[in-house]
């Protein structure tokens, strides 16, 4: 049965790639101040590094700031994205970074909102209303989901290192946990940040087959061979690493997007 990680495993492969083009649309980025300003950077971002990316995560919240035309150019951006998929014939995943997380029939529309209307294949969530607030997410084998489990801001501690009754264990274990039993389909992953390295190496060993999305490399301060070393499964694979500020304000985002992707690789062959 093919499933997300089947689509994304190829797309590493075709790629040769783990780097994840974070597509955030900041107001003082843009050509102008709306959603076309929006969805015109965007577009030039995929143009430009499509090539070496195994995927590309658009964050939500810089298209909804600007209502229903914000919707309309977040449609236009995953568009553009399964364009280059074609002209590369190699499907490249589009991750809606969106961290969704309600009551089972409000979390229906919204995996009905990500995948039947925008054509995410995948979408970030929280976990904490538990399995049947993700289940809608996961009925279709092919769309993935990744659960919020350790992240990269300085707050997340607040909560997520809390100790679970009678385990011992920090919350965020808990959730790696829960997301191996959850994972039937062969479409949950979790979210770790790079900037976490300690707790990436501690979830990695709790969920040692799982792929993870570790953001905070690049503006965040996350370390590129930190993480990699504490975050890559055994066969070199496992971890996408998102990266957005990085590339997009850089001088030339194509090249700044090839020498990160080549960086990664040159680490993974000392590390594997």
């Amino acid at each position: 049965m093919e499933s997300f990680f089947t689509f994304l495993e190829k797309r590493v492969s075709d790629s040769s790639s783990l780097l994840c083009i974070g597509l955030d649309p900041h107001i003082s980025d843009l050509p102008s101040p709306n959603a076309d300003g929006a969805a015109a950077f965007c577009l030039g971002l995929i143009e430009r590094t499509a090539r070496y990316a195994a995927a590309f995560k658009p964050n939500a919240a810089f298209f909804e700031q600007f209502g229903a035309s914000g919707w309309m150019a977040l449609q236009r951006v995953i568009e553009a994205v399964r364009e280059q998929s074609q002209r590369q014939g190699s499907l490249i995943p589009v991750i809606l970074d969106a961290k969704r997380g309600d009551i089972s029939s409000t979390a229906e529309a919204y995996a009905r909102s990500a995948f039947s209307t925008l054509g995410a294949h995948a979408i970030t969530l929280s976990p904490y209303l538990g399995r049947d607030s993700v289940e809608p997410f996961l009925a279709a084998p092919e769309k993935g989901a990744f659960l919020l489990c350790k992240t990269s801001n300085p707050g997340a501690a607040d909560l997520q290192d809390l100790t679970v009754a009678g385990t011992g264990e920090p919350l965020y274990l808990a959730v790696a946990r829960l997301a191996q039993a959850w994972n039937s389909r062969d479409n949950v992953g979790l979210v770790v940040g790079a900037t976490q390295p300690d707790a990436l190496s501690r979830v990695r060993q709790a969920a040692p087959g799982m792929w993870f999305l570790a953001p905070g490399v690049g503006a965040q301060g996350g370390d590129l061979e930190i993480a990699l070393r504490a975050g890559l499964r055994r066969d070199g694979r496992g971890l996408l690493l998102p990266v957005s500020r990085a590339i997009s304000r850089s001088a030339d985002p194509g090249k700044a997007a090839a020498e990160l992707r080549d960086k990664i690789i040159e680490i993974q062959y000392h590390l594997t």
